[in-house]
């Protein structure tokens, strides 16, 4: 890997590099560890699916999808975290970055109605041990070396957008309501490595899909960018508000114009 060519390519000014505080060849270090890894995760992440989402009735979505975490995305990711939170990222390195970095498999479950999210959390929960007491504090001290034990390790949180009518419980879930995009996120701890899942509506997706591709992380500075991307945003979020009136008002005709059994035994055969 060449440094000036992957600074180029994922946006990182060189003085944003030297606030990081990362040696290029650590960075290069981590990259050969990783690539050593990624059929081991992408092996992982089909034995997550099968054994946990493969029927999505019963995990309560509409559908999903998987990926691992592209090399350059991760060293970018670790120069980002290194330059926002030094003290937490100081001891990352070839050894470890598993324990720190929690997307390496990164799971997108998506709901048709934006309320659908409260089936999805009761299904994982329920398969998954959610006690607060393995929440993982220090990325280091905390991390479970059992690969054998499976198990929530953050607890869950969902990202709202402002203005949201009251869809959450915040006895179960991290509420950020600053935020604008909804997204519901839970690290499991999965055969000695972490995963991510996040939960949106497919409305929320297409967005979200967009937003990356052209503004998240390397233009979020361009206003023009930004300005268009938030219009999307918000018909997004329009769209999924009219999606939730559209199943209500389904359901009030259900309960009020109920099918008309009178009128199928009216019907004379011919």
């Amino acid at each position: 890997m060449n440094k000036e060519v992957f600074l180029k390519e994922y946006n990182i000014k060189p003085e944003e590099f030297e606030k990081a505080g990362v040696e290029w060849s650590n960075l290069e270090e981590i990259a050969e560890e990783y690539a050593k890894a990624e059929d081991h995760l992408r092996e992982l992440g089909k034995d997550f699916i099968d054994q946990y989402l493969y029927d999505i009735d019963r995990a309560g979505i509409h559908s999903y999808r998987y990926r691992v975490k592209e090399k350059g995305h991760l060293l970018e990711k670790i120069i980002r975290k290194k330059k926002e939170n030094p003290e937490k990222y100081a001891e990352l390195d070839k050894t470890n970055f598993n324990r720190y970095i929690t997307d390496l498999i990164g799971i997108r479950v998506f709901f048709l109605y934006r309320e659908d999210w409260i089936h999805f959390h009761n299904y994982i929960t329920s398969v998954f041990e959610n006690n607060p007491q393995l929440y993982v504090t220090d990325r280091l001290v905390d991390f479970d070396e059992n690969p054998d034990h499976f198990y929530i390790a953050e607890r869950p949180k969902v990202y709202k957008r402002s203005g949201d009518t009251k869809i959450y419980d915040d006895s179960l879930i991290d509420i950020k309501a600053d935020g604008i995009y909804r997204s519901l996120h839970y690290i499991i701890k999965y055969k000695g490595y972490y995963v991510e899942i996040q939960g949106r509506t497919l409305f929320e997706e297409g967005w979200s899909e967009i937003d990356h591709d052209i503004v998240y992380p390397y233009y979020q500075d361009d206003e023009m960018l930004k300005d268009f991307s938030g219009i999307l945003n918000r018909l997004s979020g329009m769209a999924d508000e009219m999606s939730s009136y559209f199943r209500r008002m389904k359901q009030l005709k259900e309960v009020h114009d109920p099918i008309s059994i009178e009128h199928e035994n009216e019907k004379s055969p011919e």
